[in-house]
């Protein structure tokens, strides 16, 4: 039996919701809350499997009832069910920690699936969902390959190198090459890229895997 705790500030939802959900065999809502700080109180005290959470809540939001659920205890599965469909809280409530984003406008049987495939590991994501992460990953990866292609292969080695610590001279050194070179490089490097601090060249390399090029 699917252990569920159901967090949703109006009344007339949860009757309606738990209606549904308690007439499958599978699955029961053993406890609810009308408030983000209640949510997060029995979902800790009493561990569900599954929370079905609501983002508009009074006293404590869904999104922060979340993240510290979440935090907390992540073998706590979580469905964010909310009738907000803008990109901004899909992308906010996936990377809190959301198993499962679903709009209220939804069909019944929607819900009852997410139930189903989040409670064996699984994520749930309607159509929308995925083509939005879909979007997003090749919007990076077109921006990804546009900085990439503004410096020369001989810069992305010089900022490998300067990501893992090295000196100039010990670059010079590594690729045989005069330490004004070297100088030339990085001047170059920080001012097609537009950055201003070796923090900022680390986290440059770091995030488009040039570390893995050494």
């Amino acid at each position: 039996m699917i252990s569920i705790l159901l967090a949703d500030d109006h009344a007339i939802v949860r009757t309606g919701l738990k209606l549904l959900i308690n007439n499958q065999k599978d699955m029961k809502v053993c406890w609810e809350a009308d408030n983000g700080e209640e949510a997060v109180r029995l979902a800790l005290e009493k561990q569900p499997d599954i929370v079905i959470l609501d983002l508009s809540m009074p006293k404590m939001n869904g999104l922060v009832a979340l993240r510290k659920i979440h935090d907390a205890n992540r073998d706590i599965k979580i469905i964010v069910l909310t009738m907000h469909e803008e990109k901004e809280y899909i992308f906010r409530v996936l990377q809190a920690g959301a198993s499962s984003y679903l709009l209220k406008s939804h069909q019944e049987d929607d819900l009852i699936e997410a139930i189903r495939t989040v409670y064996q590991g699984g994520a749930y994501l309607y159509p929308k969902v995925t083509k939005l992460l879909l979007e997003d990953y090749k919007d990076k990866l077109n921006t990804k390959t546009e900085k990439m292609s503004r410096l020369t292969a001989r810069e992305q080695e010089v900022l490998s190198y300067i990501a893992k610590g090295y000196t100039n001279r010990e670059i010079a050194e590594e690729l045989f090459l005069s330490v004004k070179t070297i100088e030339s490089h990085r001047a170059r490097i920080m001012e097609k890229l537009n950055l201003r601090t070796r923090q900022e060249m680390v986290k440059f390399a770091l995030e488009y895997g040039l570390l893995d090029n050494l």
